[in-house]
Order: structure tokens, then C-alpha cells, then sequence
């Protein structure tokens, strides 16, 4: 295990199903009897702290923030037009599930999208609202991270982009 460290203490990361952390520390720690070195995430907005094991960051899918250009195509699909497929409710609701927790930007940009209600349509349900918030919410921390802005700032720039309609 001595190939060099992807990623080091300040680094900001993103892990899918938690979104934007920064790395606050790599320790090693005793479990079950192995030394395992880990990956130290704090995720401030949800209060949180992660260790993920540096041999399973791939498996879980822990990468570095999205590239300006990726973000760029992110912000580009959400100028596109919705795409609601006429299936029910509880199977798109899963989709959404899936492409946020799946942490690619462009995908969660989808789900944003998709769920946006400009002010003359129709109210969302609890459930819609719930998926476009969160969805919303992650967009709008690795935005914030990858153009070096606060949070309030980027959900401002978001939102004006979804507006334009």
C-alpha cells in the first residue's frame, strides 16, 4: 500500500451519496485487528464526520470536485428544456434517488431540471419538492466549491440560470 495518496488534508472531495466534504486529516486506526489507513471528511453542512478507507475510495466512489468545464455542462443542462417521463411517480422518484447518490453533477443538473417549477406552474408534491431540494442543495455545494464562492452566492447564480426559462 505504498502508492502515493490521491487525495491530502484540505482537499475538498466529493463522496455520492453525501456530496461536497473536505479531507481534514489521513490517520491510521486499529479495526478488527488490521491497520488501516483513512481518509478523515468533514462534511460541515450536515455536521458530519467520514473515514473512508484509503483502498476503498474507488468502491465507493469518492472523487476530486468536478472540473470548471464539467460544471460548465452542468449549468448548460440546466438551461435545457424538462424531460419528464410519463412513468409513475414512484419509479421516477427512484431515478432522481439514484442520480443524485450517483454524485456526477450533470446528473443531478438533470434532476434540477426536471423538477424546477417556475412561479405560473403547478405546486410540487411534498415528495417532489423534497428530491428537487436536495438535488438543488448539492448542485449548489460543488458549484460553490468549484468556483471558490459561498453557498448563499452559487444558490443565487442557480437559481437566475433556472428563471431565465
Amino acid at each position: 500500500m505504498s502508492k502515493a495518496l490521491e487525495f491530502s488534508p484540505k482537499d475538498h472531495v466529493v463522496y455520492p451519496t453525501h456530496g461536497v466534504g473536505q479531507i481534514s486529516s489521513i490517520e491510521e486506526q486499529e479495526i478488527s485487528g488490521m491497520k488501516l489507513k483513512l481518509y478523515v471528511i468533514e462534511f460541515a453542512h450536515e455536521k458530519m464526520t467520514l473515514r473512508v478507507p484509503i483502498g476503498q475510495v474507488k468502491n465507493v466512489g469518492m472523487r476530486k470536485l468536478s472540473t470548471p468545464k464539467k460544471m460548465k455542462t452542468a449549468i448548460e443542462t440546466l438551461k435545457g428544456r424538462a424531460r419528464v417521463k410519463r412513468t409513475m411517480w414512484s419509479r421516477r422518484a427512484q431515478e432522481y434517488e439514484a442520480k443524485i447518490n450517483s454524485g456526477d453533477p450533470i446528473s443531478i443538473a438533470e434532476v434540477v431540471r426536471d423538477l424546477h417549477r417556475n412561479s405560473g406552474q403547478p405546486d410540487q408534491s411534498y415528495s417532489e419538492r423534497q428530491i428537487y431540494e436536495a438535488a438543488f442543495d448539492r448542485l449548489v455545494r460543488e458549484f460553490a466549491a468549484v468556483e471558490e464562492i459561498d453557498t448563499t452566492q452559487a444558490g443565487e447564480r442557480l437559481q437566475k440560470i433556472l428563471e431565465v426559462e
